[in-house]
């Protein structure tokens, strides 16, 4: 009996190594990939303005533990979208193991400079590849890029950004909000570009701010428009001819374009 007691332990070793080198075997992705989008389509963005998050999720359907040789943007480092694997950031991933019926998320943003195509709109589409050669599987990434006229508070000498007095509070304290005056090349709003305002635009005493047929004002989170005592606002809007894209009304929105 002492004489097997060498021999179980060895077999109990060669078992118990055979199951874990199991748990860390993997086949090579073979392109059967599945996605929960064929195409992933972002927000349409502002130049410069960086896009919502998005999110692809990617399967593996098969009972076989897999490693996914590869998964990149196809324009590589020159490309103008973001991804984040399973919480790493990159554009480059290799080897990425994916175990049978399980899921990986990726996740994807984008920033993206109109100047560099010379178009007020540009769409602008890259490739997510899996793997390579016969094996590749590609999730076209698109997004709309707007150029526009953006109109903000400066900053101050001291870092602060530029602000607008509302008044007095009861204490004799000063009531201020984050914004900035039109200037009067500033005061007439067109249909050649969008124009997105950060902070409170407002309209000195005497001015007027003319919104003409078919403007669009985006305004970002704790923005708006401030008409002082005796300025006005005059919007010129006008039916339009398409419902779908309502070319003469002026339109207020917000600057999340999702």
């Amino acid at each position: 009996m002492r004489n097997l007691l060498p021999l179980l332990l060895i077999l109990s070793c060669i078992l118990w190594a055979a199951s874990c080198r199991k748990d860390f075997e993997f086949d090579t992705s073979n392109g059967d990939l599945q996605f929960s989008k064929d195409t992933v389509f972002l927000d349409t963005v502002f130049t410069n303005i960086g896009s919502s998050t998005y999110s692809l999720k990617v399967y593996n359907r098969s009972g076989t533990d897999i490693e996914i040789p590869s998964i990149q943007l196809e324009d590589g480092a020159s490309s103008r979208y973001r991804l984040n694997v399973e919480g790493v950031a990159g554009n480059t991933f290799e080897n990425i193991p994916l175990y049978a019926r399980d899921s990986l998320y990726i996740f994807i943003e984008t920033t993206y400079d109109i100047a560099a195509a010379n178009e007020l709109e540009f769409l602008y589409i890259d490739n997510l590849l899996f793997d390579s050669g016969a094996n590749e599987q590609r999730v076209p990434l698109v997004t709309l890029v707007k150029d526009a006229i953006f109109l903000y508070p400066s900053t101050l000498a001291d870092g602060s950004k530029e602000s607008l007095l509302l008044g007095l509070d009861d204490q004799g304290n000063e009531l201020r909000i984050e914004g900035f005056l039109l200037e009067d090349d500033e005061l007439n709003f067109s249909d050649e570009k969008p124009y997105v305002i950060y902070g409170y635009a407002a309209v000195s005493e005497n001015k007027v701010l003319t919104i003409q047929p078919g403007a669009r004002l985006h305004f970002h989170e704790s923005s708006g428009i401030l008409v002082g005592t005796g300025g006005s606002l005059k919007i010129n809007g006008l039916l339009s001819e398409d419902p779908e894209l309502l070319e003469n009304e002026v339109i207020f929105e917000g600057d999340r374009l999702e």
